[in-house]
């Protein structure tokens, strides 16, 4: 750091064009901020790059946060569509809720999402519930708005869209974009209540312009952003209304995060596309300010999931004695999706008719399969499709004693889930294409480590990134013929193949759990915590509040020439406060 004070105060007394009373005030400044920069702690520059990363069996990252340990010194605000019910009576069963509740009821974090309520849509105080350690602030969205926002772009544009399936996407969906964005502005609005925490973040592509309205309500906390769902490539993109616009308020986010490689190199060559942004190591620097983009592959409770298949099967509860008596003497896969036309739920059941037709009741699919934004239509249209498909496997292969495909729509707990998991020889988890999938996380981790069941997987899902080829059986979703050799296959694998493949994926979801997920997040979120006040940066002139947000520079060089640049432009950042900034409210 003293080689950028030398620069600096160089740069600052070298201009020959800056006025007396401007450099006295920059001494001034200077010695402000090398008092305050005496006193904050230190820390290097730090390069950017990749995911954070743990390898099989290596010992816990130094300084790494651990939420199952620790607390996050960090008090977050976490905002999301919607948060968790946090009743004991009614466990998470996985995905957002699982990853969020132990930070929040742990460190004292906010959650704020909706309530599930409409409301007029004026501003009003946070009202914070106390749970745990933490609060949950639920807000009633506006109802003049909420359709437009949720079944409209959100989930008719942006989802089909990030899932590459421009074919699904609605009609008119596109002129719902303002609607959307009022949302934003107003969870903006609220969050604004909560801006004395030390950061924030956003989950998921609900709010992606969320960064952005924070910022121009005068949050000047460090903000960071996790998207579950998958980023399209620059052709698909192209075909967002607006991407242009919410790919620049995205780059408002400090830090963005994303569930695979795949998916941060797509968005990297999106932003240069369309943007004409360029990248080194996952940075990006747009309008005086740098964005980091890693890949943090979010996991499970791979110990939970054990300890509850274990004790799920031991009790033999009503429902799997009903199952294994509606087998017949057959294997058993299972598949467990939302109705949703992502999960490809329609080419699976199509495998299992050529798998049956094959090897007569050799096995039978257990399909769970939970109706999912039944107001939208799309979704209406795919569950039908779906329950024809079932209807007509079943009446072409069944018998009175034995049906190939068991259809459940009915929801289950997690332990319930773990135990079934584990009495089926096969997962089968055939996604078009997923953010990651934690069911086949789930599958794996609640199997028999001497008899364990195989996964087949799509290749398709976040989830391939981390399982190979000689560990999951990998197919392409889109063709059923491929999927029912690979079932076939698994249900007759030989037991020593299927210990050692499901052991590697044991490794790797006991290396990376969704604690380790969680807290590698907050830790690099909090690399962009402010340390030095922004009023004694200004004179750096790029932007940047704080030495985190700083890009890398190989050479001394380099770092004079962008600061002699910078100097020469007279770029100097804004010192209002957050709270006389005009959108702080009453």
């Amino acid at each position: 750091m003293d080689i950028i004070n030398n620069l600096v105060c160089a740069a600052a007394l070298g201009s020959a064009e800056t006025s007396h009373a401007t450099q006295q005030q920059q001494l001034m400044d200077q010695a402000a901020f090398e008092r305050r920069l005496s006193e904050a702690p230190q820390r290097p520059m730090q390069q950017a790059g990749a995911a954070p990363s743990r390898p099989v069996g290596s010992p816990q990252q130094e300084g790494r946060l651990d939420t199952e340990t620790q607390k996050p010194n960090m008090k977050l605000v976490v905002v999301s569509n919607r948060v968790a019910t946090f009743n004991p009576d009614q466990p998470p069963t996985g995905g957002l809720a699982a990853a969020l509740e132990p930070v929040v009821s742990r460190s004292g974090a906010v959650w704020m999402g909706s309530s599930g309520n409409l409301g007029d849509g004026n501003d009003r105080p946070v009202a914070l519930a106390q749970c745990g350690e933490g609060h949950v602030a639920r807000l009633d969205l506006p109802a003049a708005h909420y359709p437009g926002y949720y079944e409209g772009f959100a989930n008719s544009m942006l989802w089909p869209a990030f899932h590459s399936l421009l074919d699904r996407v609605s009609s008119g969906a596109e002129n719902h974009y303002e609607s959307y964005r009022e949302v934003n502005a107003f969870v903006g609005r609220a969050a604004f209540d909560l801006r004395d925490r030390d950061a924030f973040w956003v989950h998921d592509y609900h709010f992606l312009p969320l960064g952005a309205d924070l910022h121009k309500l005068g949050i000047d906390r460090p903000i960071g952003f996790f998207l579950h769902t998958p980023w399209p490539a620059p052709d698909l993109i192209e075909r967002v209304p607006n991407h242009r616009e919410l790919m620049k308020s995205m780059l408002e986010y400090d830090l963005l995060g994303f569930q695979t490689n795949w998916d941060r190199n797509n968005f990297l060559a999106c932003v240069h596309s369309h943007l004409g942004l360029e990248s080194k190591n996952g940075i990006v620097i747009s309008q005086g300010r740098q964005t980091r983009c890693q890949k943090f592959p979010i996991g499970i409770d791979p110990k939970q999931f054990a300890e509850n298949a274990a004790v799920s099967l031991a009790e033999q509860n009503d429902f799997i004695s009903s199952l294994q008596n509606k087998l017949n003497g057959a294997k058993l896969a299972i598949g467990v999706d939302r109705l949703d036309y992502t999960k490809g739920i329609d080419n699976r059941i199509e495998a299992f008719n050529q798998v049956v037709a094959a090897e007569p009741r050799s096995i039978s699919l257990l399909q769970i399969a939970i109706p999912s934004r039944t107001q939208i239509a799309a979704y209406g249209e795919y569950e039908r499709n779906v329950d024809s498909l079932v209807s007509r496997v079943n009446g072409e292969h069944g018998t009175d004693e034995w049906r190939p495909i068991l259809y459940e729509k009915n929801s289950f707990t997690q332990a319930q889930l773990a135990s079934l998991y584990r009495a089926a020889h096969v997962g089968v988890v055939t996604p078009l294409r997923d953010g990651m999938n934690l069911v086949a996380k789930e599958y794996v981790a609640a199997q028999d480590p001497n008899d364990p069941g195989v996964l087949v997987l799509s290749k398709f899902a976040g989830a391939a990134e981390d399982f190979k080829e000689n560990e999951a059986l990998l197919v392409d979703p889109t063709r059923p013929e491929e999927i029912a050799t690979a079932i076939s296959r698994a249900a007759n694998m030989p037991r020593e193949e299927r210990i050692q493949r499901w052991r590697m994926m044991m490794d790797r979801l006991e290396a990376y759990t969704i604690h380790h997920w969680s807290a590698d997040f907050v830790q690099e979120l909090d690399k962009s915590r402010v340390t030095v006040p922004a009023d004694h940066f200004r004179h750096l002139g790029l932007g940047w509040i704080n030495e985190a947000q700083m890009p890398s520079y190989e050479t001394t060089a380099e770092l004079e020439a962008a600061l002699k640049h910078a100097m020469d432009r007279r770029w100097v950042l804004p010192t209002t406060s957050s709270a006389d900034h005009p959108g702080a409210r009453a």
